[in-house]
Order: structure tokens, then C-alpha cells, then sequence
């Protein structure tokens, strides 16, 4: 973390270090989480199942916010991308178990792919620290 007017945490994913970005940046009243996928080091969890890897995106996500003392109540928008339009019911049922009773605004978007094919879902967070 640096200190200032912004923050940042890293996850330790390999990622943030070679392509030289933040897991989570605080500025201001906003904290933004960058795309977050299951993968925990080099092991990606719920492979093959997009609830899964859903939960688990989520999960990584929420721990990043966490480091600035929020919550998932803090949450004001998702956005979840998905490489199979297919999965699109089961991600949504992981974000409903996770923000049913919160409301965030959300986009689901599909697209090509992730930089490893085994990778189904990545997300993203924006939480508000007012």
C-alpha cells in the first residue's frame, strides 16, 4: 500500500507484478477492484463450473475490498464477464446469493475469451467508502 490521497493493495496474483497493476485502488470515496478471476496463485479454483468460478472471483474480489475495512454492503456496482454466454444463469446465481439483498448496479457482459482458456468468469467491484 502507498499512502496519500490513493491506495492501493496487491493480491499477489503473477499478473499484477508482470503486467504492473493494482488488485484494488482507493481514491477518494471510491474503491475499484480490477478483474478478478478464481485463480488463488497458480491454482484456479472451480474449473469447469462457472458458479464456481463465480463465487470465488467474488470471494477474492470482496478480500480486496476488505483491506479498506468494507464490506459487501459497500459494493455499488459488478461487472462480470464471461467467456460462454451459456454460464450466464449460473454466474447470475452467484451474484444473486452474494448481493440479492444489496441491489449494486451490474453489467454481465460475454466475451472472446481470458488469457487462459480454463478461465470462465473474471469480475470487477466498485465500492463507495463515504
Amino acid at each position: 500500500m502507498t499512502s496519500g490521497a490513493v491506495r492501493r493493495v496487491q493480491s499477489g496474483s503473477p499478473w499484477e507484478e508482470s503486467f504492473g497493476f493494482a488488485r484494488a485502488v482507493a481514491a477518494g470515496d471510491r474503491v475499484l477492484v480490477a478483474g478478478t478471476t478464481s485463480f488463488r496463485g497458480s491454482v484456479l479454483h472451480g474449473e469447469g463450473d462457472p458458479y464456481e468460478q463465480a463465487k470465488a472471483a467474488f470471494t477474492g474480489a470482496l478480500e480486496a475490498i476488505a483491506e479498506f475495512g468494507l464490506g459487501p454492503e459497500s459494493v455499488i456496482r459488478t461487472r462480470m464477464y464471461l467467456s460462454h454466454a451459456r454460464d450466464v444463469d449460473e454466474v447470475g446465481r452467484a451474484h444473486k446469493e452474494l448481493f440479492d439483498r444489496l441491489r449494486p448496479a451490474s453489467t454481465l457482459v460475454v466475451v472472446e475469451g481470458f488469457v487462459d482458456p480454463r478461465i470462465l468468469v473474471e469480475v470487477e467491484l466498485e465500492a463507495f467508502r463515504g
